[in-house]
């Protein structure tokens, strides 16, 4: 589908995304910072698409040209050449397949042994094959996470691929969810975005993440070239606005929180609202940091604690603030609070979970096993709920 060929209102999904414009893109770091953080407004006018506080924006983004135009090169296509893809019987140029339909960062296992099976020897084939052995599956998803399409055609320059049979062995390239940082309350017809651009370096390579610098470097403001979807999603306020909840979201992880404090300001909930965020320094990393001073002036948050990890010199984490504020914790817990955390899934939400566990048994009176029971309670009532990524 393209911008000209648009569904009609509330026809739009997954399968059929709605060409959105970015009206916005404001970087939220101050100078001087490590990282690069931004705020998009997404225009959804027209679109017939509604959202509730907890959902997340699905975003179909499109390579870098540039790097398409590098593989293309190694081959010696022209990218006029025609693929055909699952569910697609008309067929499709390379170039637009490689644009939009194809993950052309790093590569499956599948992948690599293709290469392995095609490449004449090669002291960079003899080190690939060492990592197939099971015995080194850590090292072979490093390997893997390194290498980007175009390094396997580099490195294995001698191997001539037809278009299709290359094309066959490739990953898709499937929408990026974000979470949306506003509420429909206050904004129905634009989902707001809180989005981590992801830069780096391999093989001493400057790398990106597609869908986020498609945002950040290759859409142009006001342009409707933005293919999005509404993903519904199990995280939600409280049905009850006398609830009290307590949020943790470090980084990005900020964004739905934004969103609930919207909302439950909005809708005059009566119940208090505790946030804990943590980023790297205070002067630059404080997301929405005016919008949260504000709230606590008008009495809309009760409670901010904030672990800033690089200002001092043992690093302060959310999970670290939960502890020390403990027994206050404890309490609104045994009041009915709702608690929710967004973010990393790897470390931090496992460093939330064993805070929460360990809190209930040092103001709680909990063994090790009543605490995690206790924990899989509030799961299953849903006042424990994870947004983590």
């Amino acid at each position: 589908m393209t911008p000209d060929t648009q569904a009609s209102p509330c026809e739009f999904d997954k399968d059929n995304p709605f060409f959105a414009k970015i009206v916005e893109n404001r970087l939220l770091n101050g100078e001087g910072s490590a990282k690069e953080t931004r705020h998009f407004i997404v225009d959804l006018e027209g679109s017939g698409l509604e959202y509730s506080c907890g959902d997340s924006l699905g975003v179909y983004p499109t390579n870098n040209p540039e790097q398409v135009e590098a593989i293309l090169k190694t081959q010696d296509w022209t990218g006029d050449e025609s693929v055909q893809l699952p569910k697609d019987d008309s067929g499709i140029s390379l170039r637009d397949a490689l644009l939009k339909r194809l993950a052309i960062g790093d590569q499956s296992k599948k992948f690599l042994q293709a290469v392995l099976e095609r490449a004449g020897d090669s002291p960079a084939k003899a080190e690939a094959e060492t990592l197939l052995d099971p015995a080194k599956r850590q090292e072979l998803k490093w390997y893997l996470e390194e290498r980007h399409l175009i390094d396997y055609l580099e490195i294995f320059s001698d191997i001539q691929w037809q278009p299709q049979e290359l094309v066959a062995l490739m990953k898709r390239l499937v929408p990026r969810l974000y979470s949306i940082a506003s509420s429909p309350t206050r904004s129905p017809n634009a989902t707001h975005l809180t989005v981590a651009i992801v830069r780096y370096e391999t093989l001493g390579k400057a790398r990106e993440g597609v869908c986020t610098t498609f945002m950040t470097d290759r859409v142009e403001i006001n342009a409707p070239e933005v293919p999005v979807f509404i993903a519904s999603s199990h995280f939600g306020l409280p049905e009850d606005g006398a609830t009290d909840v307590i949020m943790v979201g470090p980084g990005t992880g900020i964004a739905p929180f934004r969103a609930f404090l919207q909302e439950r300001e909005d809708r005059e909930c009566s119940g208090r609202n505790w946030l804990f965020f943590g980023d790297q320094h205070a002067k630059t990393d404080y997301l929405y940091g005016e919008e949260f001073d504000a709230m606590q002036e008008s009495g809309l948050l009760q409670k901010v604690s904030l672990a800033f990890s690089r200002d001092q010199a043992e690093k302060v984490y959310v999970q670290h603030r939960m502890l020390e504020n403990g027994k206050e914790l404890w309490d609104w817990m045994q009041g009915g609070a709702y608690f929710y955390v967004c973010g990393d899934a790897s470390r931090m939400a496992k460093d939330v979970d064993d805070a929460l566990a360990q809190i209930a048994q040092d103001h709680g009176g909990m063994s090790e096993a009543e605490a995690k029971s206790w924990l899989k309670q509030l799961r299953k009532e849903k006042r424990y709920q994870r947004d983590v990524y």
